[in-house]
């Protein structure tokens, strides 16, 4: 009777089991958000987040030069997405562009299957957030965005990518969309 009390009384449960920062949509509703694909000619229709709807989404955003912290952002997005094992065809992997620095070769070969997107950063800024404390950047988090195109989650910056599995293995398990 005493340790049922002290339970409920004294020893609280933390009650958090992600290790994401979990967003309100509604506070950050997707904006129109129009993209021209890598590769595609200019006189290709632009492609938005919305393309990719039904699927979850693990976002960096970045610009085109993509130094080591990106690349290691996108090292960590891909494996995360094959550790997903059979539901890996549940997430799709997607890199926003700011900017017009050319892409080496050798990191669209080695990130094969990433969308990768040239948007307006303007347009992000004004979407995504960021960790004010830390003063971090658009570009220093990974976001996460559900099937339904609503942004969920973000990973701060350096993130450890075995904690970003165990909330991707929850998120998968316990959806029945995407």
């Amino acid at each position: 009777m005493i340790f049922s009390y002290l339970a409920y009384y004294v020893i609280k449960p933390a009650g958090r089991t992600n290790y994401g920062t979990i967003l309100d949509p509604r506070d950050y509703p997707m904006p129109k958000l129009a993209g021209r694909l890598l590769g595609a000619a200019p006189t290709d229709p632009t492609v938005g987040l919305d393309a990719y709807k039904g699927k979850w989404l693990m976002v960096q955003i970045d610009s085109g030069a993509c130094e080591r912290d990106c690349q290691k952002r996108m090292y960590d997005i891909r494996q995360l997405r094959v550790a997903q094992g059979k539901e890996m065809d549940r997430i799709e992997r997607v890199w926003l562009i700011t900017d017009d620095v050319p892409i080496d070769t050798a990191l669209i070969r080695q990130y094969d299957g990433a969308r990768m997107l040239k948007v307006d950063p303007a347009v992000l800024k004004t979407w995504l957030p960021v960790d004010k404390e830390n003063n971090t950047q658009i570009s220093d988090h990974i976001y996460l965005i559900d099937p339904l195109g609503n942004l969920m989650m973000r990973y701060q910056k350096n993130a450890d990518a075995n904690k970003i599995k165990k909330d991707l293995s929850k998120l998968l398990r316990a959806s029945a969309i995407g």
